[in-house]
């Protein structure tokens, strides 16, 4: 997740920005939230989320090193994404991709969509980001060294991974769900970074995979209902607070989400109060591909910016992993789910 907070924020020069981006208009995406309208609530049993088993898969990310694009330790991780979400008996499509970052290298990349019930018409869309940032650059130590990514992240995978082998037991659901891996994710500019003079700055070095999703989807026509990105939601006591580019664009979706988290006990996780607008991966699935989506994404109001203090540092490791976070949020994602 992008770190330059001054930079970064959506504020209202980043809607001219989107504009350039997109090749769009700046109105809302193509989709109507009215759609996405509350039901009654379904009389059928939830899963019950495993947070020893997403714990898990956080800690087995990690164990391969930081994730970055062109390292082994980038491909053995996708290569075990892959096979474990076969292993589940999802349909695994992989769009592999090259993309320039902001030095100039060429990036290797794959964005992995495993797909429950691909038939089905009717479908959700879960997303996290897979790779790991290729520098510390929040840190005051080693900071052109990668971090361990386990929350920023290893947390969002993790949770889908353990949702993917819940759903290969469901025989309830009458939709189909697709789990999106997108990678490139965490690869932009330093902090303080200076581009060039005659350096293309319209161009977002962020969110390299859901950008290029966004304008080649792995389905000529893909649509979703809604989707719901994860993204740092593993951390020892986050907060989630209610993002504005998701509020804008998918605030029934938004509520909906809440509603059930305070609904199951996990209030004080998930807080019914505004944040900021952020540059991450729902951004250019709204505004690319025209799908609401939200982002469950950790937001401190007390701390540095946006982010806890761990964000882009080497203190983003196993030891802040909370099996109590992902439970929280796994939990609510699947109720929310099986209650579509």
């Amino acid at each position: 997740m992008c770190s330059n907070f001054d930079r970064f924020l959506i504020r209202s020069g980043f809607t001219l920005l989107l504009s350039l981006l997109m090749g769009r208009c700046t109105e809302k995406p193509n989709h109507k939230q009215e759609n996405v309208a509350a039901i009654p609530e379904k009389n059928i049993p939830v899963p019950e989320f495993d947070a020893d088993s997403a714990y898990a898969f956080v800690a087995r990310q990690v164990a391969f090193g930081p994730r970055v694009p062109n390292t082994p330790a980038h491909q053995a991780c996708g290569d075990y994404l892959i096979g474990r979400l076969t292993s589940y008996g999802l349909t695994v499509d992989v769009q592999e991709f090259d993309a320039q970052a902001y030095d100039g290298k060429m990036l290797h990349l794959r964005n992995i969509i495993a797909s429950f019930q691909p038939e089905a018409q009717k479908r959700i869309m879960l997303a996290a980001h897979w790779d790991t940032r290729p520098l510390a650059d929040r840190d005051s130590v080693n900071t052109g060294q990668p971090i361990d990514g386990a929350n920023d992240g290893a947390s969002g995978v993790g949770v889908l991974l353990e949702i993917a082998r819940q759903l290969q037991q469901a025989d309830s659901l009458d939709m189909g769900v697709d789990l999106f891996f997108f990678d490139g994710e965490d690869y932009g500019e330093p902090e303080n970074y200076k581009p060039e003079a005659n350096e293309n700055q319209q161009q977002v070095w962020w969110c390299l995979g859901s950008q290029y999703w966004a304008k080649h989807k792995h389905k000529r026509n893909y649509l979703a209902y809604y989707g719901i990105l994860l993204d740092m939601v593993g951390a020892k006591n986050a907060t989630f607070y209610q993002e504005e580019v998701s509020r804008r664009n998918a605030g029934v979706v938004n509520k909906k989400l809440w509603d059930a988290a305070h609904k199951l006990g996990y209030g004080p996780y998930f807080v019914n109060q505004h944040s900021p607008e952020i540059l991450d991966d729902h951004v250019y699935v709204n505004y690319g591909a025209s799908i609401p989506m939200i982002d469950i994404i950790e937001y401190a109001p007390d701390g540095d910016g946006y982010f806890a203090a761990y964000h882009h540092t080497h203190a983003d490791n196993m030891d802040i992993i909370s099996k109590e976070t992902l439970k929280a949020v796994g939990q609510t994602v699947l109720y929310a789910v099986y209650q579509e």
